[in-house]
């Protein structure tokens, strides 16, 4: 609360730490064809005009002292680790080899439509990349925490410290409302065109995944913010239970089981759930339907499926 009131903010801090040096900044300034010399830090708010490192600067140099945990995780729950890594030093190159860590893993998986081949990833890029982004710029780094990355069989989450900015509701951030808690360096990562001006990430992310039935989630509570993105080929769990007792219950309680682990669902993927066509897959839901089991909203190739 003293924090926010008064009007202290912490990427303008002075650094504790004075010893810096920044090549991985040098080499994505050059990439981006941006000019990175004193005055151009002092510009962005790295050193002040006196010629001290601010806590922007710390955390764009070599020395960041911030780091992002990544873990692969056996199942769906955290109960066994496949694999696991710590990056840390500037978080330039926090972010480059966070997403290499990611888009390694992120699996490409083909079906077929008649005779065309239709290949899709486990998470789209863009929404990858935009959940990313969110996490290194909307840290709360007055906290000496890292933001965490964990990698499940049916969703990616990103974790980061720091709630909604006071003020600012769920809901908000959905519709594009953006405040952004470190401003200073949300103008680097604009200048080096890796995020837009305005609050575009979120809708970003939700569009990456239209079409397909599923929807990105957003957990936020007083200190953290969560963004989970689900594994678009991941199969549901009630098909897993069905392949080890497929009479432990019927195409009605599966379909509502899937429902419920996804919010909306699609025919096709109660077709793919059942294992039956697109004419049995159309008269059972609309059984459904009619009884009042499932709420069709949407029309033609965007219909989906809902509980009431």
């Amino acid at each position: 609360m003293i924090k926010e009131t008064d009007g202290d903010h912490f990427e303008e801090m002075r650094s504790l730490e004075q010893k810096l040096t920044f090549e991985s900044a040098k080499k994505i300034f050059a990439e981006r064809n941006v000019k990175f010399g004193l005055t151009q830090m002092k510009t962005l708010g790295m050193v002040t005009q006196d010629g001290v490192y601010t806590n922007l600067g710390l955390l764009l140099s070599d020395q960041c002292v911030h780091t992002i945990k990544a873990a692969v995780f056996q199942g769906t729950r955290q109960s066994e680790f496949k694999d696991r890594k710590e990056f840390s030093g500037s978080l330039f190159r926090q972010m480059d080899e966070a997403y290499d860590f990611i888009d390694f893993r992120n699996q490409t998986h083909s079906t077929f439509d008649k005779l065309y081949r239709i290949d899709r990833r486990d998470y789209p890029e863009t929404a990858v990349r935009e959940a990313l982004l969110n996490l290194l710029v909307h840290h709360e780094y007055s906290f000496r925490a890292s933001t965490f990355i964990s990698l499940y069989a049916d969703r990616l989450e990103f974790t980061s410290i720091g709630g909604l900015v006071s003020g600012v509701s769920l809901k908000d951030i959905t519709m594009g409302i953006s405040v952004c808690r470190n401003s200073k360096l949300a103008n680097v990562f604009y200048r080096l065109e890796l995020i837009e001006a305005y609050g575009t990430g979120i809708i970003k992310i939700m569009e990456a995944y239209e079409g397909t039935g599923i929807t990105p989630q957003i957990e936020t509570s007083d200190n953290a913010f969560k963004i989970i993105l689900p594994n678009l080929n991941a199969m549901p769990e009630p098909a897993r239970q069905m392949q080890v007792n497929p009479e432990k219950c019927t195409p009605e309680e599966k379909v509502i089981a899937l429902t419920k682990q996804r919010d909306v669902i699609t025919r096709k993927e109660i077709e793919i759930l059942l294992g039956i066509g697109q004419s049995s897959c159309g008269r059972l839901l609309k059984k459904m339907v009619e009884n009042g089991m499932l709420i069709q909203e949407g029309k033609g190739m965007n219909t989906h499926y809902c509980l009431p």
